[in-house]
């Protein structure tokens, strides 16, 4: 979509946003109005009301909206100092949009108007709400002022808007294929895994079907890390509480981390992190400059405490292993070790038929740690690396992190929605913190720079998006089960074990169904597991010694050897 187009999309659904609000106000009279803004695909509005909106709320609301669209309100700007627009809110019984308007740092604000509605907003917006066309409200939530859990709870109204009501059409079909998708629903159909209530929210139970496709993501990643020239570690789950405040973690994210415990006096905590564990390999020994780059990589399981509202099946949870990096180099390292670590990325991630990316630069933020120097050079690195990798980036001016310039890549599923998975940061704060050096060739100490680096992320959010790119049908390679014989009667249960046993010495990942029951309710069954290959036995297939293949795209192949179907297998699993 070019540019400006979406600019006009995002007034546009900044402008439903406000009939949104409107049509509240004209319904529920006594109803607060916080904030509105538009995010992907839409735009939410924030409430403050006695009682939670109820989805015959939403049609009603929807209606009215429908309504304010007919009346055809020109949309007016005004502009009126601080002290005034908050009396006028104040008059309107609006104190949410009074604190809002009292945090201001400018002395004037901009206020639009449209019928019997008025709104503190910096716009711009259409110019009248009969521009309003094909828009849907979709879902209610709830969410507290500012962010804060102590302070008041608010109902929120998700919603999206579109220029015409073909695309809206076109969008209400992808949530409804995304819905099928959900790796929520399809995890437990699939029995892949399971968050239950007396383990604790937010921790994941791996079922073994999911547990064998987290086996063969591991034993993929740590194949890989050996080509690329890495080491692993293992650190352990907790730490003195020393080292965190050694890493800042106890300044700054304390509020995300589980503990304090007590053990013999000492205070412990459980790692939100790796970082501090794979600072102190490399401080544990007298480094040259010669020992450089030194890679090291861990599939470290941390822990973080998410507030229960943001928990999301894998995608947002308590307890995760991430496939953790961190690259210590000299400064003349950095470049080729940014750019290494891009192909590698690339090279992953594409394995799982993502060949999408959004990639983003962020540099330096107003608050940094380190020479301006250095995070110049560093994020000229990080330039140079993505565009000598041949991908397309856009700038994000001060969204890098306190402690370095970062690259982050999005990967694009097969319904084209944007994942946050890899990511590419320089860190100037922990060596320093640390106080980590290496000796340099004429004998004087230098300090490394260290690069944090992920490709999936972390494995239990990575698996998610697997689940919803694949539907759950799983690519041969990468299917739990793979194969599963099917037999048409029990006559066939003997010649059925023995094909079993041959094809799991071959390595092949296979069951048996020789229940006593038809054979249409046993391919349903398959189907619903989404296994790729239904090898069906019947009568035909003993005398004739050879099996029929019914593909989970519903092909059917007769007559096969065991040695074509080994065959077949082999080349469809070459991704490993």
């Amino acid at each position: 979509m070019r540019e400006d187009s979406q600019k006009e999309l995002e007034m546009l659904r900044h402008s439903t946003a406000h009939a949104m609000a409107q049509a509240v106000k004209r319904l529920f009279p006594k109803t607060q109005i916080t904030i509105g803004p538009v995010i992907e695909d839409g735009f939410y509005y924030d409430f403050y009301t006695d009682r939670p909106f109820t989805p015959e709320d939403l049609e009603k609301i929807e209606k009215e909206m429908q309504k304010i669209a007919r009346e055809n309100f020109p949309v007016e700007r005004m502009e009126m100092s601080k002290e005034e627009a908050a009396k006028l809110f104040g008059r309107m019984g609006e104190p949410f949009k009074a604190e809002i308007i009292r945090g201001i740092e400018d002395p004037n604000v901009s206020i639009y108007r449209q019928g019997d509605f008025t709104d503190l907003c910096r716009g711009p917006h259409i110019a009248s709400t009969g521009m309003l066309r094909a828009f849907k409200l979709l879902s209610i939530s709830a969410a507290y002022w500012r962010g804060d859990e102590k302070r008041e709870r608010l109902q929120r109204i998700y919603g999206t808007a579109w220029a015409t009501e073909k695309d809206l059409k076109a969008y209400l079909e992808r949530l409804e294929e995304a819905k099928r998708r959900d790796h929520r629903k399809l995890g437990k159909q699939l029995d892949l895994f399971s968050i239950q209530e007396k383990i604790g929210p937010g921790l994941i139970v791996w079922h073994p079907k999911g547990a064998m496709i987290r086996v063969l993501l591991e034993d993929l990643w740590r194949r890989e890390h050996l080509k690329q020239g890495y080491q692993f570690i293992y650190t352990p789950h907790m730490a003195r509480q020393e080292l965190w405040q050694t890493s800042g973690h106890l300044d700054f994210y304390s509020q995300n981390m589980f503990g304090p415990m007590e053990v013999e006096g000492a205070q412990y905590r459980i790692k939100p992190m790796n970082c501090p564990f794979h600072l102190h390999y490399f401080k544990n020994d007298v480094r040259s400059y010669r020992d450089l780059p030194i890679r090291l990589t861990e599939l470290g399981t941390v822990y973080r405490f998410e507030r229960s509202g943001v928990l999301h099946g894998l995608l947002r949870v308590r307890g995760f292993t991430q496939d953790d990096a961190h690259i210590f180099c000299r400064p003349d390292q950095l470049e080729e070790e940014i750019r290494k670590v891009l192909e590698f990325m690339l090279s992953y991630l594409r394995r799982f038929d993502f060949q999408q990316f959004e990639v983003f630069l962020s540099t330096r933020p107003e608050k940094f740690v380190g020479s301006i120097e250095n995070w110049e050079k560093a994020t000229e690195a990080l330039k140079h690396s993505v565009e000598a990798v041949g991908l397309e980036y856009e700038v994000d001016p001060g969204e890098g992190v306190f402690y370095g310039p970062k690259v982050d890549v999005k990967i694009k599923d097969s319904l084209g929605r944007s994942w946050q998975c890899s990511t590419v940061q320089v860190d100037f704060n922990l060596p320093e913190r640390f106080d980590l050096s290496f000796v340099q060739s004429n004998g004087t100490f230098e300090r490394p720079i260290m690069v944090h680096r992920a490709l999936m992320g972390s494995i239990e959010r990575f698996f998610g998006v697997l689940i919803e790119h694949y539907a759950g049908a799983f690519p041969v390679w990468l299917a739990p089960i793979q194969a599963r014989i099917l037999t048409v009667t029990d006559a066939q249960g003997n010649y059925a074990k023995g094909i079993l046993e041959r094809l799991q010495q071959e390595g092949m990942r296979i069951e048996a169904d020789l229940r006593n029951e038809k054979l249409g309710f046993k391919i349903r069954e398959a189907q619903l597991q989404k296994i790729p290959y239904m090898i069906v036995i019947g009568p035909k297939e003993v005398e004739s010694q050879t099996l029929t293949v019914r593909y989970r795209d519903g092909r059917n192949q007769s007559d096969l050897t065991v040695e074509s179907l080994i065959d077949l297998w082999k080349r469809e699993t070459t991704q490993l």
